[in-house]
């Protein structure tokens, strides 16, 4: 190191150029652990050929880096709207509920209308809301229970069970036709019927999450298929208070505490409500699903006890699923227009309970 006088000497001689400075490097070479006068490559894998000749021992091996990403997998992904449903059905089942069949998508009149005594003439089986099947066009009238289905045609033409009925000439042809079900109440009513022959009746709480068909004219809201999630209660003695109480434990555990019920019209349902929820982003209520309590029209032929009451209510899936993805329109949630980015970068869905 140059004293201060010095280096400012130095500096001057430097830049007069009557001196260069000259750098010079010295190495030394030694023999290290890995020392070889060949060149070997490392071995990337062990092989069976290695361990049964023994020539693992003489070779050399690449390190593994394991902070090294991985090569993306080319796997399949869930749907949003599968892991939406998945979220339901869990809560469901955390409520002790069971999960009804519905992989019957192809039901008939019978049980998707009149056994949930909604007339022949009602508009919702009119062609330009309901897919009708071709082939087969009918379902045998072997496949009903006759003495059913006979206490099914007299509610609806001369009434019973305190109501009048329709007061109309009630066709077996139409009950026999085959559709897309319209709603997954047709599998409640086939389960009720089921519950309403064993010997003693028990209380049973059952729910189903699956897709359901109308003929709607398609636009950003609406959809020729979507899923219908259904709860069903079936107790005695059950009234308005039982089912607005399970709503209000419902809906808690779905993060929705702020409920309002307002009364609507449903053929098979008396009382029913409409259930609106107070959305804060909006600053309005709107409304998240339908309920009420099945009529004694539609119980009472099965074979239920008179004092059982039956509960429900349904909602959409595709609803809450467009919220949590911030989709508006549900064309871009099912169909073509789908983005598959939009599938393969969808998060694991929680639902925020309460």
């Amino acid at each position: 190191v140059l004293s201060s006088g010095i280096n400012a000497e130095y500096g001057d001689v430097k830049k007069r150029k009557l001196i260069s400075p000259v750098v010079t490097k010295f190495y030394k070479v030694t023999k290290g652990p890995g020392f070889s006068t060949t060149i070997q490559r490392p071995e990337a894998d062990l092989t069976a050929e290695m361990l049964q000749d023994g020539s693992w021992k003489s070779k050399t091996f690449k390190d593994y880096n394991f902070a090294a990403r991985g090569a993306p997998m080319t796997s399949g992904y869930l749907h949003p709207l599968l892991k939406v449903r998945a979220e339901y059905r869990r809560i469901f089942l955390d409520m002790g509920f069971s999960e009804m069949p519905t992989a019957q998508f192809v039901e008939n009149g019978f049980w998707n209308f009149d056994a949930l005594f909604q007339p022949q003439q009602h508009p919702a089986r009119d062609a330009h809301d309901t897919f009708f099947i071709s082939d087969p066009a009918l379902t045998k009238e072997a496949k009903f229970p006759s003495d059913y289905l006979e206490r099914v045609k007299t509610t609806h033409e001369k009434g019973g069970y305190g109501s009048t009925g329709y007061d109309y000439d009630w066709k077996v042809v139409e009950a026999q036709k085959n559709i897309l079900r319209t709603h997954t109440t047709a599998v409640s009513a086939r389960m009720l019927y089921k519950i309403a022959q064993q010997p003693e009746f028990k209380p049973v709480k059952m729910f189903s999450i699956d897709r359901v068909f109308r003929n709607e004219t398609l636009d950003a809201t609406h959809l020729a298929e979507f899923h219908q999630i259904e709860g069903v209660v079936a107790d005695r003695n059950l009234n308005l208070g039982h089912l607005i109480g399970i709503l209000h434990t419902f809906f808690k555990k779905l993060g929705i505490e702020k409920l309002k019920f307002k009364p609507a019209y449903n053929p098979y349902t008396e009382p029913s409500m409409e259930i609106f929820s107070y959305h804060e982003g909006l600053k309005k209520w709107v409304e998240i699903g339908n309920s009420g309590i099945f009529r004694p029209e539609m119980l009472l032929p099965m074979g239920l006890p008179a004092d059982v009451n039956v509960i429900a209510w349904g909602l959409s899936l595709e609803r809450p699923t467009m919220i949590k993805c911030g989709i508006n329109n549900i064309r871009e949630l099912i169909g073509p227009k789908v983005n598959l980015n939009m599938v393969q970068d969808f998060p694991i869905c929680r639902v925020n309970k309460a």
